[in-house]
């Protein structure tokens, strides 16, 4: 009997599912919610889905990078497929990969993707799936991170994403126990920060200093923008200019147990030169200023000792100038300059990692 390659591909690709979901220690849970999972008829997915969802799992189509819901969502809970609902993927395994597209180690449970060979490029590729509703969903790759080395590029356009308080409310309470922090009490604003702490700095070019602040451990989304100015909702024409008095910034939200706020200091002083004043490489003006925007007393405390550290450390030849001002109002810059050098590789920056 004559097997095409394509069955040894898919079966070849569900047994390193299991055995990825052997490494990773994937939950044993079921994979489904409380109702059934099935595929709609064709008629009822141009109904329900966008044209571009149906594109995108029906077509196997791609969406374009950077320019889709979830590549830059940080939020706890699950994704799911958005045409059959069944379970896909986590949050606690979403990294970002760079790419412009959500990406994960692996899926949430062994069974719930089927991989195939796609041989519609120049080269073979492992397209992935949904196994019950056969939704393309993306492709994955073998320059994923640890422990898995595997890369699951995603189309944002097949899932649906599930906040892990609404977990239970929704049927898929097999998978609330993955987020105890989210079932510990009520979703409130205060709830949500118990966990998160927010720092703001400047030093130069927001484009390099974001680049190198996204990837530190412990640091769970940046945005870049303007601060310590006296114009409200600055445009970054008029803060070049140096008229407005703001600062080029990133705001950062990290995780305090994960990396405190003196450690990230640490990172800030490392990544630009704090001893000229209003300039930074080839950047010059007050926009470019070295500053630490404080959000509480502790912040002020920690930024004020980690600067004496540094000056007295002998690393920079000359005195550090970096300010120590309290957080005003943070204006999020326009959004081609978020995430400019993902969006970019190879552009501008002159900011670099110090020993």
């Amino acid at each position: 009997m004559r097997v095409s390659s394509k069955v040894v591909f898919a079966i070849a690709g569900c047994v390193a599912i299991a055995a990825l979901a052997l490494r990773t220690g994937m939950p044993a849970v079921s994979g489904a919610p409380s109702r059934a999972i099935s595929k709609p008829s064709d008629d009822e997915l141009h109904q329900r889905l966008t044209p571009e969802q149906y594109r995108v799992t029906q077509r196997a189509g791609t969406e374009a990078p950077f320019k889709n819901a979830y590549w830059d969502h940080h939020a706890a809970g699950i994704y799911v497929d958005i045409v059959s609902s069944e379970p896909l993927f986590s949050s606690l395994d979403k990294y970002d990969s760079g790419t412009g597209w959500p990406s994960f180690t692996g899926p949430l449970a062994a069974a719930a993707v089927v991989i195939r060979a796609d041989d519609t490029l120049f080269t073979r590729r492992s397209e992935v799936r949904s196994t019950h509703a056969d939704s393309h969903l993306g492709h994955v790759f073998d320059d994923g991170p640890p422990p898995t080395a595997k890369r699951f590029c995603m189309n944002s356009a097949g899932l649906r994403f599930i906040p892990a308080e609404k977990l239970d409310a929704e049927g898929y309470s097999a998978y609330a126990a993955l987020f105890p922090a989210a079932a510990s009490s009520a979703p409130t604003a205060a709830g949500a920060d118990l966990h998160r702490e927010v720092a703001t700095l400047a030093g130069g070019c927001f484009w390099g200093m974001e680049d190198i602040l996204r990837q530190i451990p412990g640091v769970t989304s940046t945005r870049v923008g303007y601060t310590g100015g006296t114009m409200s909702q600055p445009t970054y024409p008029q803060v070049h200019a140096g008229d407005t008095g703001h600062a080029e910034a990133v705001e950062v939200v990290f995780d305090p147990a994960k990396i405190s706020y003196e450690e990230l200091l640490g990172y800030f002083f490392r990544m630009h030169d704090p001893t000229t004043l209003n300039r930074q490489g080839n950047d010059v003006g007050t926009s470019y200023r070295s500053a630490i925007f404080y959000h509480s007393d502790a912040q002020r405390q920690s930024a004020e000792r980690v600067k004496e550290r540094v000056d007295k450390s002998g690393k920079w030849p000359a005195p550090i100038v970096t300010e120590i001002v309290a957080a005003s109002e943070f204006w999020p810059a326009e959004e081609y300059h978020q995430k400019y050098l993902m969006k970019n590789p190879g552009g501008y920056t002159c900011h670099y990692l110090r020993d």
